[in-house]
C-alpha cells in the first residue's frame, strides 16, 4: 500500500472495483482475448507463477494476486508519469492501461501521453481510438475514453 501515498487525490476503491469488473473474475485457467493463460481478475501468467490446469483457485488468494498486480501498476505509473501534472481521470486512465497492457506496452502510447500532459484530451482519446488495443478491448477502451473525457473537458 505504500505505493499509494504518492498519489492522494486517487479513489483506489473506485479504480480497483472499475478494473475487476472490466477484467471480470475466473478460478480457473482461462485464455484472454489474445489467447494468453490468465487466471483471477486478468492476471497474466507468468514463469514465476505456479497455476495448474483445470484446477480452482479460492477466491482469497487470486484477490491477493490481484492486489499484487495492482501494486505494481501504480508503482509502474508513479516511476514513469508525473502525477501533479495530470488530472485525477488521466492517472485513472493511464492506471488501468497499466494493469491491462502492462508498462512497456503503455509507455509506447507515446503521442497519447504529450496530449495528457498539453491538456488536449479529445486528441488522447484519438490515439487510444487509433491503436490495435482498441481493436481488441472496443468496449474497455471506449469506457475509458468516457472517463477521460467526462472530467476533463468544459461543456
Amino acid at each position: 500500500m505504500a505505493a499509494y501515498f504518492n498519489i492522494i487525490l486517487l479513489n483506489f476503491s473506485k479504480i480497483t472495483n472499475r478494473i475487476k469488473k472490466n477484467e471480470g473474475f475466473k478460478n480457473r485457467i482461462y485464455k484472454d482475448s489474445l489467447g494468453n493463460p490468465t487466471i483471477g481478475y486478468g492476471h497474466l501468467i507468468n514463469s514465476k507463477d505456479f497455476f495448474v490446469a483445470n484446477k480452482s483457485y479460492s477466491k482469497k488468494i487470486l484477490t491477493n494476486i490481484f492486489k499484487k498486480d495492482f501494486e505494481k501498476a501504480v508503482s509502474d505509473f508513479k516511476n514513469n508519469y508525473d502525477s501533479k501534472k495530470l488530472s485525477i481521470s488521466s492517472q485513472e486512465v493511464l492506471i488501468e492501461m497499466i494493469f491491462q497492457l502492462g508498462i512497456k506496452k503503455t509507455l509506447k502510447f507515446k503521442k497519447f501521453a504529450e496530449h495528457i500532459k498539453k491538456k488536449h484530451y479529445y486528441l488522447a482519446a484519438f490515439e487510444m481510438m487509433n491503436s490495435l488495443w482498441y481493436k481488441q478491448t472496443p468496449n474497455r477502451v471506449n469506457k475509458l475514453i468516457y472517463i477521460l473525457l467526462k472530467s476533463n473537458v468544459k461543456r
